[in-house]
């Protein structure tokens, strides 16, 4: 199946945290006017809960997602509340 390219850029939250090279989590992607679920794949283990960022699609409803802090809502340095 062809990359899913509407979910890269996207961001989400992982309900199943990652382990890394030891196997997949599961995300909650915010991507056309709704949410879906995919297989998340990261290169380290990311926490249930962590927001997420999807840089890669792999087709067949699976993902590459890393740590994501959106600028805009974070404390301190300029960033809006």
């Amino acid at each position: 199946m062809a990359p899913d390219e509407a979910v890269v850029g996207c961001t989400g939250k992982l309900v199943l945290g990652t382990r890394g090279a030891d196997g997949p989590g599961e995300v909650l992607v915010r991507v056309r006017g709704g949410t879906e679920t995919f297989l998340a794949f990261s290169d380290e283990p990311l926490e249930r809960g962590s927001t997420v960022l999807v840089i890669e699609s792999r087709g067949t409803r699976q993902v590459v997602v890393m740590a994501w802090t959106d600028p805009l809502l974070a404390d301190g340095e300029g960033g809006a509340r």
